[in-house]
C-alpha cells in the first residue's frame, strides 16, 4: 500500500476521501486516513513540529501495511537558484538535532537513505522539480538564524523540520521513502523579508490546486 505523509503543504489542497482510523502502536496512538492509500497528516490537532510523535505515526503506517512512502512537505530554500514556488525532490538529508529511533532496547545501526527508485518515479510525475537537493532538518518551530542559514547553505539546499526524522524511521521499518518539497520561502537572510509561519500558510493556499493535482497523480501512478 502507498503511504503519503503531509503537513502544511496540504492544508488547503483537495485530498482523496479516506476514512480516519485510530491506530494504536507501542509508541502511542496515531490517526491514519485509510482507503486505497494511507494518509498521515503530521500536524493533526495542531501539533507543532517539535511535538510530532514521529515514532507513533510511522509505526501506524507500517501496521496499516504501507510498503512505500512519499512525504510532501514545506521547505525553505538555502540557494537563490531554488526560488519560492519551486518544487524539489531531495536526494539526501542531514539533521542538526536529535533524530528519533524505534530501537530503544537494542543496538541496531541503520543506514538512512532516500529511495532512488521512488525519487525517479516522482521525477516523472513532477518533471520540473529540482532533483537531488540536500535537505537539512532543524528543530522547529523556531526558524533558523541568519548565521545558521549561512552555515547550512554550505552543505545543503533546503531546510525544514521533519524529513530526516521520517526518512530515518522509514529506513528502520524497511519502508522505501522519498519526498517532494514545496519551496515556500527563502531561508532567513537570503530573501528580502524574514520568513514567518504566515508566509508558509500563504504559499500553501496559493499552490493548493497544484499540490492537490500532484497528490492525485502520485496516487494514480504509484498507488
Amino acid at each position: 500500500m502507498l503511504g503519503i505523509l503531509g503537513g502544511t503543504s496540504l492544508l488547503f489542497s483537495r485530498l482523496p476521501r479516506l476514512e480516519p482510523r485510530r491506530v494504536d502502536t507501542p509508541y502511542g496512538p496515531a490517526e491514519v486516513h485509510c482507503g486505497e492509500i494511507a494518509l498521515l497528516l503530521r500536524h493533526q490537532r495542531g501539533l507543532p513540529p517539535h511535538r510530532i510523535n514521529f515514532r507513533a505515526g510511522m509505526a501506524a503506517l507500517a501496521l496499516m501495511g504501507v510498503d512505500r512512502l512519499v512525504a510532501i512537505g514545506s521547505a525553505g530554500s538555502l540557494k537563490r537558484e531554488i526560488p519560492p514556488g519551486a518544487l524539489a525532490i531531495p536526494g539526501d538529508f542531514l539533521t542538526w538535532g536529535e533524530c528519533p529511533s524505534l530501537h530503544d532496547h537494542a543496538i541496531s545501526h541503520v543506514l538512512p537513505a532516500l529511495d532512488p527508485g521512488l525519487a525517479e518515479t516522482l521525477g516523472g510525475i513532477v518533471p520540473g522539480a529540482h532533483r537531488g537537493a540536500v535537505y537539512a532538518q532543524t528543530r522547529g518551530p523556531r526558524i533558523e538564524t541568519v548565521a545558521e542559514v549561512r552555515a547550512l547553505a554550505r552543505v545543503a539546499d533546503l531546510v525544514g523540520m521533519t524529513l530526516a526524522s521520517e526518512a530515518t524511521l522509514a529506513c528502520e521499518l524497511g519502508i522505501p521513502f522519498s519526498a517532494l518539497c514545496t519551496v515556500d520561502n527563502y531561508a532567513h537572510g537570503i530573501g528580502g523579508d524574514a520568513p514567518t509561519y504566515e508566509h508558509i500558510l500563504e504559499a500553501s493556499r496559493a499552490h493548493a490546486d497544484r499540490t492537490g493535482a500532484i497528490v492525485e497523480k502520485i496516487i494514480g501512478v504509484m498507488g
